[in-house]
């Protein structure tokens, strides 16, 4: 994965729309798995729709808001720090841990993704 941050539009001077392209975790890439995935990025290479499709990454995007006196390097900096927090909040969040635990009429087989 190349990109991991795409700014999309700036609707006015104090506001960027940006994308957020996140590493999802191996063992839990089957259940991000979405054949229809598209991007919010027009010009997504093949192989970036491929890597969203497959569960590889998933895209979130923000509105980003900033004073009008935040130079480009603050807003790059913000836009990085935005980045490793969705991403390390993504790495820890797993609503799946327990994800095909069975009870058969006898016992329970524990199931769940890494």
């Amino acid at each position: 994965m190349a990109k991991q941050i795409i700014v999309l539009e700036r609707p006015d001077v104090n506001r960027f729309t940006a994308c957020f392209w996140l590493a999802v975790p191996v063992a839990r890439q089957p259940i991000y798995v979405n054949a229809g995935a598209t991007s919010s990025y027009k010009q997504a290479s093949a192989g970036e729709i491929t890597a969203l499709q497959s569960g590889a990454v998933v895209e979130q995007t923000a509105d980003m808001v900033f004073l009008a006196t935040t130079t480009l390097a603050q807003i790059k900096t913000a836009l990085i720090a935005e980045h490793a927090q969705r991403q390390a909040a993504l790495d820890a969040a797993n609503p799946w841990d327990r994800y095909g635990t069975f009870y058969d009429g006898t016992s329970w087989t524990t199931g769940g993704v890494a």
